[in-house]
């Protein structure tokens, strides 16, 4: 799935909403819109579905899904990742977002990105 095939009607859809962000030390909400007028986002295949993450599609290939956690309805979906475009350390590179489906679509948008530090699995805690 591309963005480019979408017709007007799903575009419309996800300019009409809003994303939480924690990056860089800047918060708040911010709207889709916004994200496709200025960043070159495309949609990602994550275990056979479409995910629309609001970073630019040349991060992708820097992406790894540490974690996918779907919601029983499957519905709803949330990431831990590693973006490694700007370095390699725990520090700068884990991300978490939360995605729900678009209602009447075959795909998912961020609706949380945060920044995360990553952390390594517990000896005693079950992943």
């Amino acid at each position: 799935m591309k963005l480019s095939d979408l017709g007007a009607d799903s575009l419309a859809a996800i300019n009409s909403v809003r994303w939480d962000r924690i990056i860089e030390k800047h918060e708040g909400p911010e709207n889709w819109a916004s994200v496709l007028e200025w960043y070159d986002p495309e949609f990602m295949m994550i275990e056979g579905r479409a995910v629309l993450l609001p970073v630019e599609r040349s991060h992708h290939d820097n992406i790894t899904i540490l974690r996918t956690i779907w919601s029983a309805d499957g519905n709803s979906l949330t990431l831990f990742l590693k973006d490694t475009t700007y370095g390699d350390d725990w520090f700068m590179s884990g991300y978490m977002a939360v995605c729900d489906r678009v209602i009447g679509k075959n795909f998912y948008l961020a609706t949380v990105y945060h920044e995360w530090f990553i952390i390594a699995p517990s000896s005693v805690l079950e992943s």
